[in-house]
């Protein structure tokens, strides 16, 4: 089994304790359905009817809302394991957009075969709704962000976030990650502007918080910027699987 491929099993095992029949069964409806994106190519248009629930295997995607003058925001980082559009049962058409931000692989699960393989695992089903429940929670938290959290706090909470959701994928670790976000999609992200984000990432580098370079990210010291974020990972739900 590949790495990536392990990605989406190790995020859902964060919510059920799945065994190895459920890892091959996601690994194999995954795989079977996978298609390569290149970086900033649509893979859902806002207003599309929905059709299949999307998993990204390898890369990061962005989930956004556009205006009509243009201006976008991000409301989703998607990361290796991450699923989208998993409410194709409901809406005539996608309320958002979701591009690849890196060159991306991303599964296509008809609605039959997701129906399917819910119900041939009480774990699996478990592990998914549990999945949609971080992931409003989540929504919730960005949005405590953009009312009530400073620039500093915004970006040292997301930057913390990220970590966090990568480790759970094994794609974190001593404090290093890889980081293909611009400042431009910080700023759709934080609701900032790309001066602003700038200079709140030279002040956490400077406060010894951080470093970022080359779309690498190393946090020095995490409790410091979790401190700084105001970020308490419960809102993650991430040990219901344990």
């Amino acid at each position: 089994m590949e790495h990536i491929d392990l990605a989406l099993t190790q995020r859902l095992s964060a919510f059920a304790m799945l065994t190895a029949d459920d890892r091959k069964r996601l690994s194999d409806t995954v795989l079977r359905s996978a298609r390569w994106f290149a970086p900033r190519q649509e893979i859902l248009s806002e207003g599309e009817r929905p059709q299949f629930v999307h998993a990204v295997i390898d890369g990061w995607a962005v989930a956004t809302k556009q205006l009509v003058d243009g201006r976008r925001q991000i409301v989703n980082i998607l990361l290796p394991g991450d699923l989208c559009a998993t409410n194709i049962f409901l809406p005539k058409r996608a309320d958002h957009a979701v591009s690849a931000l890196t060159h991306a692989r991303v599964a296509f699960i008809g609605a039959t075969e997701f129906q399917v393989m819910m119900a041939a695992s009480p774990r699996i089903a478990q592990a998914f709704w549990w999945n949609e429940l971080s992931g409003a929670s989540i929504q919730r938290e960005w949005m405590t962000s953009l009312g009530q959290r400073n620039a500093y706090e915004r970006i040292a909470h997301l930057l913390c976030e990220l970590y966090t959701r990568l480790q759970v994928v094994n794609m974190a670790a001593r404090g290093e990650c890889e980081f293909p976000v611009t400042q431009n999609d910080l700023a759709d992200a934080t609701g900032l502007t790309p001066v602003h984000v700038n200079r709140t990432v030279q002040q956490l580098r400077q406060d010894g918080l951080i470093s970022l370079h080359d779309k690498k990210l190393v946090l020095h010291d995490i409790d410091r910027l979790a401190i700084a974020g105001l970020f308490n990972p419960a809102y993650l739900h991430l040990d219901r699987g344990r």
